[in-house]
């Protein structure tokens, strides 16, 4: 009988496997590690979202509170905090912020630093004598050092030579005028001279 009672033992089906298929119990064996693997993965993916999101608004502002703000948004709500943030963040940042001052500095130095021809508004360079476009004079030389002056200046800076008493000092005066210099004894008139005595 003891034989008989194991043989039924063993037909007999087992409580754990009488109910469920074999697939479906395969299938729960591997529903614990896919969880935890699911879970792992959002806890990862949620502490990478508040690196990024502090990372980046520190890129964009040097405001604290902003920064503190912005990080706490997306660690409470992850992904409509996220959404928020892009919103509502600085479009640029600090380097670009940076960059973009320097092309215009850049910009404005070289607009002042630009001559243009007062007749013909073509562009001139620092040593040029008369306008290439116009023929319009720009500068004249000194006749003693024979640096380049402005037409408007009546002495040299280089070598103090008084320009109005030199020759072809100033276009449209008279030669007369040109020859006489302050501290010479000769006046322009002979009458003049004169009467001195």
């Amino acid at each position: 009988m003891s034989a008989y009672a194991h043989l039924l033992l063993l037909a007999a089906p087992s409580p754990a496997t009488s109910n469920t298929p074999s697939w479906a119990a395969n299938l729960l064996g591997l529903a614990g590690p896919l969880i935890g693997c699911t879970i792992a993965f959002l806890v990862v993916f949620w502490l990478s979202l508040i690196i990024w999101t502090f990372r980046d608004i520190r890129s964009r502002t040097q405001d604290f509170l902003s920064q503190i703000i912005s990080t706490v948004l997306v660690t409470v709500f992850p992904v409509g905090g996220l959404f928020i943030y892009l919103i509502l963040r600085p479009r640029q940042t600090l380097a670009e912020i940076y960059e973009r001052q320097l092309e215009e500095e850049s910009l404005l130095a070289e607009m002042t630093e630009r001559q243009t021809c007062s007749n013909c508004h073509a562009r001139i360079e620092g040593d040029f004598q008369v306008c290439p476009s116009c023929g319009q004079k720009l500068k004249r030389p000194c006749p003693k050092c024979e640096r380049l002056l402005e037409l408007r200046w009546t002495y040299c800076p280089y070598c103090a030579t008084n320009l109005v008493g030199s020759a072809g000092a100033m276009p449209g005066i008279s030669s007369n005028v040109q020859n006489a210099t302050p501290n010479s004894g000769v006046s322009m008139g002979g009458a003049a001279s004169s009467s001195h005595f």
